[in-house]
């Protein structure tokens, strides 16, 4: 563990120092590209000034209230999908459609039918989460292995004993694997609904973000990008891979 951190920590100093060396040569214009000592000035002045603190407050806030309602609504349609041919063909052909819509798109939407507020915000991580979420939910179940089903129906399991105590467990890793993806999708359809949904009072990443690219302020800019980076970096470190670890290693999976 120690030696990862070390590696790591190796690799992002090179960065820096790259980084560094290409802002001295001058290669491209200050304006355009900022030293790594501007973009941490920026943040600590930022985060000293509160300003940063509430920005992240707020994006965070719309980003787990939005991708909770999208698990709470996704996962039981995608549950549904995979034990009905019907719903699959209907339903599920919807799904499989709107995934592949950028989400950017669905934010005119959101202005036009709910307006520049909080619940365009949340619609817009909404959609933009749900249908990987269902898709991943589906597949997962489907692809259980039809082994595991009948060694469990030959020891005597039938019913909901096998679908809760064999499909699901033997589902868990896909599933957790499409809320991994249902959360970048919620991560990256919040940056796009900020930086074009203006909500008074309401100011979060993507919104600063957008400020910047106006202001041709750089530093902002490169700021807040490592910060989007950070926290995704967290929440997969701390949250996500965890589960995954655990999962491989309950279905002996893991690969040394």
């Amino acid at each position: 563990m120690m030696m990862r951190i070390v590696r790591a920590a190796i690799f992002f100093i090179i960065i820096l120092i790259l980084w560094e060396l290409i802002y001295r040569t001058g290669i491209y214009p200050e304006v355009l590209f900022p030293s790594p000592v501007q973009v941490g000035s920026y943040l600590l002045k930022g985060f000293s000034g509160s300003s940063l603190i509430f920005a992240c407050y707020v994006t965070l806030r719309r980003l787990l209230t939005g991708y909770a309602i999208s698990l709470f609504i996704g996962l039981p349609i995608g549950l549904a999908l995979s034990r009905s041919q019907t719903l699959k063909d209907t339903v599920g052909s919807v799904a499989l459609g709107l995934q592949a819509l950028p989400s950017i798109c669905w934010a005119p939407l959101a202005i036009l039918w709910i307006g520049q507020n909080e619940r365009a915000m949340l619609f817009i991580v909404i959609m933009g989460a749900l249908f990987s979420i269902i898709i991943s939910t589906e597949s997962g179940v489907k692809n259980v292995p039809p082994i595991f089903v009948r060694a469990a129906k030959t020891m005597g399991s039938k019913g909901f004993h096998t679908y809760s105590k064999v499909i699901m467990p033997a589902a868990l890793p896909s599933i957790v694997t499409g809320m991994k993806m249902g959360w970048s999708f919620a991560w990256r359809s919040l940056m796009a609904g900020e930086m074009i949904i203006f909500v008074i009072g309401g100011a979060g990443i993507g919104q600063h973000l957008s400020m910047g690219r106006e202001l041709n302020d750089m530093p902002r800019v490169m700021g807040l990008m490592f910060i989007i980076l950070i926290i995704g970096l967290i929440v997969d470190k701390l949250f996500f891979s965890p589960i995954e670890r655990m999962l491989h290693e309950r279905w002996g999976t893991k690969i040394s």
